[in-house]
């Protein structure tokens, strides 16, 4: 049988089913062989692997990775791609696909039941995100509990290069931040617009996340440690002082000035310029400021 991501078999799959694409839902489906493949070679899957896929559309990726993996699981929001899935992966009976949307879906009990109790533990997500939920995808897995060997995700190009930015750059910011906390980031390669039906706006790129054992810094309380970063770049061209006055409260400046000394940062630095080493030693030298 021929691959799905062809733009003969694409096409001709979208009119068998009289499938028309819902710009809302963020749908572009992957019509080249040779990104695919590089998506599952980032994912370094094997016959003992687990893929839990988001936004499978008509099953190109997933596909891909069934050829490699033990098991895939694809969670489709779109009833309407349910038929067509239905169609595209039946000649491979260890792809289940679940409706649903996976920022409400229960990630561990999905995972708990499709892989972990069929005695799969090297489990990865790969995928190709819809553009318009992204980042709120990516910290929901992030922060679901399951230990996900990696996260291969086609992302928007510009969203990829701030989750892999580093200290002292134009794109590093509270996301870099939130990410790197967990995984160490790499932003495999860049994928141009003319690969997909239809073409986004903009280019993409392939991120690898590879998860952390430990979070990458040991902080106090893990929710003012994202509190305190993402005010710090709350207005990027003011100093962390102001920044986090604002946020504090103008009656604490003295006493957070003191703190950031005390935390050997400069009050005039800028939070771009903050490592996340800094950023966890400063949460947790201003956390009893947190509720005084």
């Amino acid at each position: 049988m021929k691959d799905i991501a062809t733009i003969q078999r694409t096409k001709a799959i979208l009119e068998r089913h009289g499938f028309s694409f819902k710009k809302s839902l963020g749908q572009n489906f992957l019509i080249d062989l040779n990104i695919l493949s590089k998506i599952v070679g980032a994912a370094e899957l094997s016959e003992v692997s687990g893929v839990l896929e988001i936004g499978p559309g008509i099953g190109s990726l997933t596909e891909q990775s069934a050829k490699r993996a033990k098991k895939v699981v694809a969670l489709e929001i779109d009833q309407r791609l349910l038929p067509i899935l239905d169609d595209t992966m039946s000649p491979y009976p260890h792809v289940k696909v679940i409706h649903g949307d996976a920022l409400e879906l229960d990630l561990r009990e999905i995972v708990e039941q499709e892989f972990l109790n069929e005695g799969i533990e090297d489990i990865s997500v790969v995928a190709n995100l819809p553009y318009y939920v992204t980042t709120p995808i990516i910290m929901r897995l992030l922060e679901s509990g399951v230990k996900f060997r990696s996260l291969v995700m086609m992302i928007q190009k510009e969203v990829a290069e701030r989750i892999g930015a580093k200290p002292g750059t134009k794109a590093y910011g509270s996301l870099s931040i939130a990410i790197q906390y967990y995984a160490e980031a790499e932003v495999s390669f860049i994928v141009p617009k003319n690969v997909f039906i239809p073409a986004p706006n903009v280019d993409s790129a392939v991120i690898t996340l590879r998860m952390r054992k430990e979070p990458a810094v040991q902080v106090k309380d893990e929710a003012f440690f994202f509190d305190v970063a993402r005010a710090s770049f709350a207005q990027r061209r003011k100093t962390i002082l102001n920044n986090l006055t604002n946020y504090i409260g103008k009656e604490h400046k003295v006493e957070l000035e003191r703190s950031l000394h005390e935390a050997g940062i400069d009050p005039k630095r800028r939070g771009e310029t903050l490592s996340l080493e800094e950023f966890a030693r400063l949460s947790d030298t201003i956390l009893p400021l947190k509720n005084s």
